[in-house]
């Protein structure tokens, strides 16, 4: 048979040396060796393949070494097909019936597995199932499979007829607010319904007028928990704490509130002019993130959702695991699949929560956009926890993303390969599709994108640059207008300095402020990018005052003129200054 795209490409990435074999493993793909006997090479089969039936199905590639790279990770395999099959089916309960395929790849002879995903729970026989975190194997306990077969059979707990009817009338209030703010006239229009007509439309009110268990977590008394903390450190103890119960629509309302007293702003302008104030945490950002917890948690455990606040770190922790399928390292690419599906479409039609798939990319965005690292989601002993760092932006990344257009903007690929080329010189394909969470194929498509001329963000490297996956790097003038967000790019005092002439000729005047903001610098630092200027007379101080923050320069008897595109290829006549010669000259 054909190999499945994302089973060749992980070899050939591991062939050319690209990746390790562990590296290339992933939650649908597994690499194995004979082992010493053949008896043993067929229980570490069968385990795999339970593995994988217990979670997406993926593919089992027999005869690669584990921890190796290049033509020797392939050492062949000299197992018979039919014997791992029947071997396989012996070893599981129920039994799995798996269809090995002979192949070879370079010479090299492998067996190839395919393992679909089943609706029922397998196990060995001692009766262990176990199921595929990442690109390792792990029993599952008892609520565990119970949580796994309520995903798998679909089965929404929200829907279910509430044992509590009482709904509250500020949760309607906060449902109408919610409304009224739509930029939709349809969602505007049912803010004017009755309460009844208006758990209709969101779909909460079955068809013999009683209220499904997603009304009384919205609206209901004792629809949702949470423990907001503030704490002035991340590990500190909490200076507030907050214990809010009632409907999720309230509760959400004052978490953001909470939030909100403790934000802190920093000033960001443009080079236009126009001033913006990034906030240490994005407000987007933490809406997604709490409206997240409290629309997927699970329901079934008794548990509040906890947000822990400080200054340099925000926390939200949510009761329940991911839902199956899904895992840290697929939540971009995967379909959405929401836990309790009644709740979460009540909860976009409120336009509490964005549409399928959006979220989770939006929060990764935001996090870029304001030059700080994206989100750390982990899902580990029954909670998911998503971990965002604040504190001070970096400025330099904030003005640079603020210059670009709308679309680069809304592009999530975009925003973490310019994340990632702040601190590594250069990417590819093969380096970037765990990040991006694609196949290496996708990733390529991305990458080239944003090397064309209608993006401009990153270019091949000259060495690769005829190669089906080169190597890309950031374009000189992007690692120019980042400034020091690129540290490995060594920027020098030229550098800054020809960026002050380049404001000067727009907008006439430049003042330490401006150089603070400019360069995301300190006074002192600001001050000295001006004296060597000034001293050079290429600018002169045009304002009365002589110290402090309202002195004004303009352009000096040496200020470089600005030359003409047309003559770009001429020599500088005899007494015009170089630009790039007499930054150089301290």
């Amino acid at each position: 048979m054909a190999l499945p795209r994302e089973v060749a490409d992980a070899m050939e990435a591991v062939w050319a040396g690209h990746r390790t074999v562990a590296e290339a493993e992933s939650q649908t793909l597994d690499f194995k060796e004979d082992a010493p006997s053949e008896r043993e090479s067929c229980r570490e089969m069968a385990e795999t393949c339970l593995c994988l039936a217990n979670t997406d199905g993926g593919w089992i590639v027999q005869g690669v070494r584990d921890a190796s790279t290049g033509p020797d990770a392939f050492l062949g395999t000299g197992l018979d097909p039919e014997l791992l099959r029947a071997r396989v089916r012996d070893l599981t309960r129920p039994a799995l019936d798996i269809v090995p395929s002979e192949e070879h790849f370079r010479g090299t002879r492998l067996i190839v597995v395919s393992v679909e995903p089943s609706e029922e729970f397998h196990s060995d026989t001692k009766g262990r199932a176990p199921r595929r975190y990442e690109r390792e194997c792990h029993p599952m306990d008892p609520v565990e499979q119970r949580r796994l077969r309520e995903g798998r059979t679909r089965f929404d707990r929200s829907a279910q007829v509430a044992s509590e009817q009482k709904l509250l009338p500020q949760a309607f209030d906060s449902a109408r607010r919610l409304l009224r703010a739509s930029l939709s006239p349809e969602k505007r229009a049912l803010a004017l319904l009755s309460d009844e007509d208006l758990c209709r439309a969101l779909g909460v009110l079955d068809d013999r007028d009683e209220y499904r268990r997603a009304a009384q977590t919205l609206l209901g008394e004792d629809g949702s928990s949470v423990v907001y903390q503030y704490k002035d450190t991340p590990g500190g103890e909490p200076r507030q704490i907050e214990r809010l119960g009632g409907p999720l629509l309230v509760v959400y309302e004052r978490v953001m509130e909470l939030v909100r007293a403790h934000r802190r702003l920093t000033p960001l302008t443009l080079p236009t002019g126009q001033q913006l104030q990034i906030e240490d945490f994005p407000e987007l950002v933490v809406r997604e993130a709490v409206t997240n917890a409290l629309m997927h948690r699970d329901l079934a455990v008794d548990l509040p959702v906890v947000v822990e606040h400080s200054p340099n770190v925000m926390a939200v922790v949510s009761p329940g695991p991911l839902v199956a399928g899904i895992e840290p390292t697929n939540i971009l690419a995967h379909p959405s699949k929401p836990r309790n599906p009644l709740l979460a479409n009540a909860c976009r039609v409120l336009e509490l929560a964005e549409e399928i798939g959006r979220g989770v990319d939006r929060m990764y965005r935001e996090m870029v956009r304001t030059g700080r690292p994206t989100p750390e989601i982990t899902s580990e002993n029954g909670y998911v926890r998503v971990a965002l760092t604040g504190g001070a932006p970096d400025l330099h990344i904030a003005r640079y993303v603020a210059q670009q257009p709308e679309s680069f903007l809304d592009d999530t690929d975009a925003m973490l390969v310019l994340f990632k080329l702040c601190s590594s010189r250069t990417i590819t394909a093969s380096s970037m599709s765990v990040l991006l969470q694609k196949s290496e194929h996708e990733t390529e498509a991305s990458l080239k994108y944003l090397a064309s001329d209608q993006v401009a963000l990153i270019e091949p490297t000259r060495e690769t640059v005829r190669r089906v996956h080169p190597t890309y790097r950031l374009r000189p003038d992007v690692v120019r207008a980042l400034g020091t967000a690129v540290p490995y790019a060594g920027h020098t005092s030229s550098d800054a300095e020809q960026r002050v002439i380049t404001h000067l000729r727009e907008y006439g005047r430049v003042t330490n402020a401006t150089v603070q903001n400019l360069f995301n610098v300190k006074v002192d630092r600001a001050n000295q990018i001006l004296r060597n200027l000034r001293d050079r007379n290429i600018i002169v101080r045009t304002s009365e005052a002589t110290r402090g923050p309202s002195v004004e320069y303009g352009t000096g008897p040496n200020f470089p003129p600005q030359r003409k595109p047309a003559r770009r290829a001429a020599q500088p006549s005899q007494g015009v200054l170089d630009v790039e010669s007499s930054l150089s000259d301290e």
